[in-house]
């Protein structure tokens, strides 16, 4: 895809009430009973016009992740595997989530920190961030993710900048998955030491997106769909980008997230990106799936991400089994967590507070170390120098 930046004439205007932007202009034109109809209605010989291609568009995504495409997967797979070792090597990147916060202010249906959750609310302190960083770093992590519920007065910029603070001597590479945020903050939180975000729309379904969004500053669609760009404007080194896959139809919202990412990249060129593959998982009050997600299902996903776009990094959490993520780390993805724990100081300070969704891959990070090496890849703890960066 091309890395030319859109011209100056389309600059996206903002406001706190969500107003319509460039890309919302884009998202628009896209009807999402056309585009899950045009993936369904995709032939065999749309799957192998698109395999054949060096340079894939978004209609041969479409066409590798169809109905139409299983038969394919082996091919896809090997297709996958060979773009994944020219572009990135024999390596996997390790990160771990250290949960913040479980205070939330909004209500979405599939979460258990949900406002309506009648549960323990737990915000970390300074010592008890140190001590949970203190664990992560023994662990051999030097990429680490802070994550919050969305409650600005609670965990706001102060608290974000402050925690940034604390841990950066500890960890080169420093996340956030929070609640979205203006231009400006994120500049601020850049200034700390902020590498890169990750904002996960949910659904790109507008209407199925206000079911599941009633009630808090998340409920605004757009204001949401345009955090992408409020990061890009700032100049982050990374955004991440994906759906929880659950809430409706796969096939499609990975259109839109797919669309999504090409806009971005011709926009924002200087930035580096990634996809999370979120599927739902049980939690307090949980959510049944509207969709079912297979691992069938989910391969194929990553495959035909992985042959739409050599460069985006695809990232899989412990949300997946240890046989999945066995069988996958060859085969496209390039970053994975370990030992995650989904609570607010599970790792040391309160392994029993509520979590914000179940694990499934339970594993150490030692053995999830020893996996991936067994299978000839190394592991990449450190893939900068931060004092490049920041002149420490």
């Amino acid at each position: 895809m091309s890395a030319i930046p859109y011209s100056t004439q389309h600059q996206v205007s903002f406001s706190p009430h969500g107003r319509e932007g460039l890309f919302y202009d884009i998202f628009r034109k896209h009807s999402w009973q056309q585009a899950e109809a045009s993936i369904r209605d995709k032939t065999t010989g749309d799957v192998l016009r698109a395999l054949d291609r060096e340079k894939r568009t978004l209609e041969d995504f479409k066409a590798l992740i169809s109905p139409a495409a299983k038969p394919y997967l082996e091919e896809m797979a090997q297709r996958s595997r060979a773009i994944t070792l020219r572009r990135f090597g024999k390596v996997i990147q390790m990160y771990a989530p250290m949960y913040l916060s479980n205070e939330c202010q909004n209500i979405c249906t599939y979460c258990g920190f949900s406002l309506t959750n009648k549960i323990p609310r737990r915000t970390l302190t300074d010592d008890e961030i140190l001590k949970e960083a203190a664990f992560l770093k023994g662990k051999g992590y030097d990429h680490i993710l802070l994550v919050t519920g969305e409650a600005n007065r609670t965990v706001g910029v102060s608290y974000l900048k402050n925690a940034i603070r604390l841990i950066r001597p500890y960890f080169s590479n420093i996340s956030i998955e929070v609640q979205p945020l203006d231009t400006g903050e994120y500049r601020e939180l850049m200034a700390e030491g902020l590498y890169a975000v990750l904002v996960y729309q949910e659904t790109y379904h507008e209407e199925c997106y206000k079911i599941h969004h009633p009630k808090g500053k998340k409920s605004n669609f757009r204001y949401r769909l345009h955090t992408p760009d409020r990061l890009g404007e700032a100049g982050i080194h990374k955004i991440g980008l994906g759906a929880l896959f659950g809430l409706e139809d796969w096939r499609t919202d990975s259109f839109f997230t797919a669309l999504h990412l090409e806009y971005l990249r011709k926009k924002y060129w200087k930035t580096r990106y990634s996809i999370s593959f979120p599927r739902l998982r049980p939690h307090s009050g949980g959510l049944e799936p509207k969709v079912v997600m297979t691992d069938t299902d989910l391969a194929q996903l990553i495959f035909a991400y992985r042959l739409l776009d050599e460069d985006v990094e695809l990232s899989l959490s412990t949300r997946e089994s240890p046989e999945f993520r066995d069988n996958i780390v060859r085969l496209g993805i390039n970053s994975i967590s370990a030992e995650s724990k989904t609570n607010p100081g599970g790792y040391v300070v309160d392994p029993q507070s509520l979590e914000q969704f179940e694990i499934s891959d339970e594993r150490s990070t030692g053995t999830i170390a020893a996996m991936i090496r067994e299978q000839g890849y190394d592991v990449v703890w450190k893939d900068w120098e931060k004092g490049f960066r920041f002149g420490v």
